[in-house]
């Protein structure tokens, strides 16, 4: 018989994996899912209240299994930063639930060294802002695409699905070095991973259709490597990465770098829109840096970090953790705490910054795309409200469908109008 504890870990990682727990975070009762609720685009009041009184506190779960919410900036920093106390590892628990080589999560963000060390060390040079800068004038390119599609639409506009999605979907292909004529097919596969409109297991459909790609995509580089970060790494370090661990990249670089920039377009359009003053030095000509870094720390998309394990009997802000102890981090918590400054439940890009934000994480899983998804935005918001400096939502936004309890916060869809009606 499967112990209790790893029956949970089999729900985690199939939440976090393959998706096809993906609905059963509506069987857990509010008291266990209220770090991923929001009022409007803030954390619920209750995780400051939690902050303040206990930034390490008890967080329930069924079937008696010990977890702990960190909710206080320095104590998650803590916890991200500590790589000999907790572990991201899942697959030595996928194993004993039942999980097949297919499902396990795998990729960076849940490995432990020394694989997680080799893995990162591979793909690490493909991030950087060096490598990076040929994708600038396609991002552009992109961008312009989309704006065009827009302007020639009539009536209002999806921009979740006609801007906030395809920008960095496309770029990912990109990145990757997906052939021009498969882009519609892979732009696809990735808006449908996250759309749970056509029933709870439409996502894992889409992400086999999408591993399975990519392993093919893999098998033909293989032969022929193209420019892209598939071909880099095969040319480079081919011998050292099999097809299977190398399409396992690629599908978290697809996975990673695409519903989190796609929130953050949409959400922060929408942030531009209702306060339209923040958007006014975007027009001017104003660099974008300062207030896609206040965007990116407000809004904090990814609420919570991926699950760790302590591996020894620990402290954390003075509360005892246990060895086998699952901690999850509020990063969209920790980023409101005022210990990074006063009025953190505001927009300010002109605030002295002293600490960084945590939208990427911290420590060994900082997110290793940080600098592509900033190359998008600080693409994009400019582009956007240059080209269309009177676009609004088409509804009331307190009416605009948000995902309820999501590890990833974002908008179902975002309708607007581009322009003032006659």
């Amino acid at each position: 018989m499967v112990p209790v504890r790893l029956r949970l870990l089999g729900w985690i990682a199939r939440r976090f994996g393959a998706g096809k727990a993906s609905m059963s975070l509506s069987s857990l009762p509010d008291s266990s899912l209220f770090p991923l609720y929001r009022d409007g685009l803030d954390p619920v009041p209750e995780m400051a209240k939690l902050r303040e009184r206990a930034p390490v506190s008890r967080l329930p779960l069924p079937m008696g299994i010990r977890a702990w919410l960190v909710t206080g900036y320095e104590p998650v920093r803590a916890v991200l930063g500590s790589a000999e106390g907790f572990s991201n590892d899942f697959g030595r628990f996928a194993a004993g639930v039942g999980l097949t080589a297919g499902e396990q999560p795998g990729g960076l963000g849940m490995t432990d060294p020394p694989m997680h060390t080799r893995l990162r060390r591979l793909v690490t040079p493909e991030f950087t802002m060096r490598r990076l800068a040929r994708l600038q004038p396609r991002i552009e390119s992109i961008v312009a695409e989309r704006l065009d599609a827009m302007a020639s639409a009539t009536g209002p506009v999806d921009l979740l699905q006609e801007f906030a999605l395809p920008v960095p979907a496309l770029t990912i292909c990109e990145l990757l070095g997906v052939p021009y004529a498969d882009r519609a097919l892979v732009q696809e596969f990735s808006t449908a991973r996250f759309d749970l409109g056509d029933g709870a297991y439409a996502p894992l459909d889409a992400i086999n259709e999408s591993r399975a790609y990519l392993r093919s995509l893999v098998a033909a580089q293989r032969a022929d490597p193209g420019d892209g970060l598939i071909g880099s790494l095969i040319r480079a370090h081919g011998d050292e990465l099999g097809d299977q661990e190398l399409a396992g990249l690629a599908d978290g670089v697809l996975t990673g770098g695409l519903e989190t920039s796609a929130s953050m377009l949409a959400l922060g359009s929408l942030v531009l829109m209702t306060q339209p003053s923040l958007a006014d030095p975007l027009r001017a000509g104003e660099p974008a840096d300062a207030l896609v870094e206040e965007l990116l720390r407000y809004l904090t998309v990814v609420q919570v970090g991926f699950p760790r394990f302590a591996v020894r009997d620990l402290e954390v802000a003075g509360v005892r953790i246990k060895a086998g102890d699952i901690v999850m981090c509020s990063l969209s918590a920790a980023d409101r705490d005022e210990v990074l400054g006063p009025g953190m439940d505001q927009i300010d890009a002109g605030r002295p910054t002293s600490r960084s934000h945590l939208a990427f994480g911290h420590g060994l899983h900082r997110c290793v795309g940080a600098e592509l998804a900033r190359m998008e935005l600080r693409t994009a918001y400019p582009a956007l409200v240059r080209r269309f400096p009177a676009m609004r939502p088409a509804i009331d936004p307190a009416e605009l469908p948000m995902r309820r309890a999501s590890i990833v916060f974002g908008l179902e869809a975002l309708p607007v109008r581009l322009f003032v009606e006659a």
